[in-house]
C-alpha cells in the first residue's frame, strides 16, 4: 500500500494535512471544521427585528420597566399591568381598588340604575320565567284540545258540504220536476219563455214551497211531541 502527503491551504490560512490512500480508488476525508484561535469570533446576532418591549412582553415581562409615557402613569394602565404580570409589575396592588369618593359616586348611580338587589333581581327573572313556561304550556295544551277536535271538525265539514250539494241537487230536480208537471198540464209542447208558461211555473212553485214549509212543520211538531214524551215518562 503506497501513502501520498499534500498539504491543502484553506480560506482560514491553517495548513493541514491529509492523508490518501489509494487501493485502487482515490478518496479524501477533510475535517469538517477546525478552531483558529487567531479569529475573533462574532456572537450571534438578533434577526427577529423586534423591539425590546416587544421581546419582553413575549418573555411574559412588562413591556416597559421605567414609564416611557403618561399613559404609562395612569391608573388604567397600571391596573392592566397588575392584572397581567402580577407582583412582577411592581405595580401597587392598593391602585386595583377604587377611592372611597368613587365607591360613594357608584353607589348612588347604582341606586338609580339598580334598584332592585340582586335577590329582588332573581325573584323577577324567576317569576318571569315562570309565567312564560305558563303561557307555553297553556298554550300548548289549547293546541292539544284542537287537535282532539280535528277530526270531529273535518267529519262536520263533510256533512256540511255534503248536504249543500244533496240541497242543490234536490232544488235543480225540484225544478225539473215542476217543468214537467207544466208541460203535462197544458198537454202540448210550450216554449219556457212563454208567459203562460212562466205564471204556471212560479204557481206551481209556490205550491211546492207551502208543502215543504207544511212538511217541515210537522216533522218539528212530531219533534217536539216526542221530547215532551219523552220528558212526561
Amino acid at each position: 500500500m503506497k501513502m501520498n502527503f499534500r498539504k491543502l491551504n484553506v480560506t482560514t490560512g491553517i495548513s493541514i494535512r491529509c492523508l490518501k490512500y489509494s487501493t485502487g480508488s482515490t478518496k479524501t476525508e477533510i475535517p469538517a471544521s477546525f478552531v483558529n484561535e487567531n479569529v475573533e469570533y462574532e456572537p450571534v446576532r438578533d434577526k427577529s427585528g423586534l423591539r425590546q418591549q416587544h421581546k419582553n412582553v413575549l418573555f411574559e415581562s412588562t413591556p416597559y420597566h421605567e414609564p416611557h409615557s403618561w399613559i404609562h402613569l395612569t391608573e388604567k394602565y397600571q391596573r392592566s399591568m397588575y392584572g397581567k404580570f402580577g407582583a412582577s409589575s411592581k405595580v401597587n396592588p392598593q391602585i386595583c381598588f377604587g377611592v372611597k369618593s368613587d365607591y360613594t359616586n357608584t353607589h348612588k348611580l347604582q341606586s338609580i340604575t339598580q334598584p332592585d338587589t340582586l335577590q329582588q333581581m332573581l325573584e323577577k327573572v324567576r317569576v318571569t320565567k315562570s309565567a312564560k313556561l305558563e303561557a307555553i304550556t297553556e298554550r300548548e295544551d289549547a293546541i292539544a284540545k284542537k287537535l282532539d277536535k280535528l277530526e270531529q271538525w273535518k267529519a262536520d265539514l263533510n256533512a256540511k258540504i255534503a248536504k249543500r250539494e244533496a240541497d242543490a241537487t234536490a232544488a235543480i230536480q225540484r225544478k225539473e220536476r215542476l217543468i214537467e208537471e207544466v208541460r203535462r198540464h197544458f198537454g202540448f209542447k210550450v216554449d219556457t219563455r212563454d208567459e203562460r208558461f212562466t205564471e204556471m211555473l212560479e204557481q206551481k212553485e209556490r205550491e211546492d214551497k207551502r208543502k215543504q214549509k207544511e212538511a217541515k212543520r210537522k216533522i218539528k211538531e212530531e219533534k217536539m211531541m216526542a221530547k215532551l214524551v219523552k220528558q212526561s215518562t
